[in-house]
């Protein structure tokens, strides 16, 4: 099979229709061997009897149904593992992602050798509070990741040689990463291609702005730290314990030797607990000891990590 096309949704009844029509109209003209993949994300409206409706009426459509919301990464994770294409594509289920950029996605990955392909909506018919946000996260995103090329990192319409999907685990909300992801677990060729962004043509957006905007951030400091030290937490949290231990010690010793001095001396002297840095010392050697031992907690359920990606599925087809 040339293609799978993953299509993460929720509630998007009017759109699914048309965007089949759309994609089947692309991959026949192209004379693409292919498949459709939609994810049913708890929707409450009707997606799902049109899902069922379609697939009575192409071989080609292919449905996953969850039987309460779980976001849009656990849909993709699902949609990743069914998935059969040489080369797999994501994309929005809300006609705002164009089907026509499928055979040119699928040339850099078959031609130009690319591993991933990002789509860049550079011209956008989004309201300013989520276009400005989504900038000042982009150029986050390009600073901790290191991938300096992507203007874009959220954008679904994207491109994957099959053995990127399927090295790959997207979880949580993670889905906005899927780039960094993908370079983590060595792949190393990521292109982007400037793809057409269209205005949305029914309902409203799914996804708030300030709320996506602060997710987004806190999903990329766990990114960059399970990144750097996921497989080996100590090397992080036994490192900085380890220090305020030995700042804290060594403060509580200097405490005590000052106090002997002036008591040898016979100098006026107070009681080491009338300091207030015997107090801070005290506190750094308590605190360095649990960052110790939360590090050494992390390596072992590092060790023994439990299934992430277990989703109730009601039906598929």
């Amino acid at each position: 099979m040339d293609i799978s096309v993953v299509v993460p949704l929720y509630n998007e009844e009017e759109s699914l229709p048309e965007l089949y029509a759309w994609i089947e109209r692309v991959m026949k003209a192209h004379g693409f061997s292919y498949e459709v993949i939609f994810v049913n994300d708890g929707s409450t409206d009707r997606s799902w009897q049109i899902i069922e409706e379609l697939s009575r009426e192409s071989d080609a459509v292919h449905g996953i149904k969850f039987r309460r919301n779980y976001g849009k990464s656990p849909a993709l994770y699902c949609g990743f593992e069914k998935a059969q294409g040489d080369v797999v594509i994501t994309m929005d289920a809300d006609l705002q992602d164009s089907p026509d950029e499928i055979p040119e996605l699928y040339r850099m990955i078959t031609e130009d050798d690319y591993d991933l392909v990002s789509g860049w909506k550079r011209k956008r018919y989004d309201p300013l509070s989520k276009t400005i946000p989504t900038k000042i996260f982009n150029a986050t995103a390009r600073k901790v990741s290191g991938i300096k090329n992507l203007h874009d990192f959220n954008c679904g319409l994207k491109a994957y040689k099959r053995d990127v999907v399927k090295n790959i685990e997207v979880y949580g909300e993670m889905h906005r990463y899927i780039p960094y992801l993908a370079k983590n677990a060595g792949f190393k060729k990521i292109g982007e291609k400037i793809v057409q962004h269209q205005a949305r043509k029914f309902g409203k957006t799914k996804f708030g702005g300030l709320n996506r905007f602060f997710n987004g951030y806190l999903d990329l400091i766990s990114l960059w730290f399970l990144s750097a030290f996921g497989v080996k937490p100590m090397h992080f949290f036994g490192l900085l314990g380890s220090l305020m231990f030995i700042f804290g010690f060594i403060a509580v010793v200097i405490v005590g030797a000052t106090k002997l001095y002036h008591m040898h001396s016979g100098m006026p002297y107070r009681l080491v607990t009338d300091s207030p840095y015997f107090y801070l010392s005290l506190t750094a050697m308590i605190i360095g000891t649990q960052l110790f031992l939360a590090g050494f907690l992390g390596e072992l359920i590092s060790r023994n990590t439990p299934e992430r990606n277990k989703y109730q599925i009601e039906k598929t087809i």
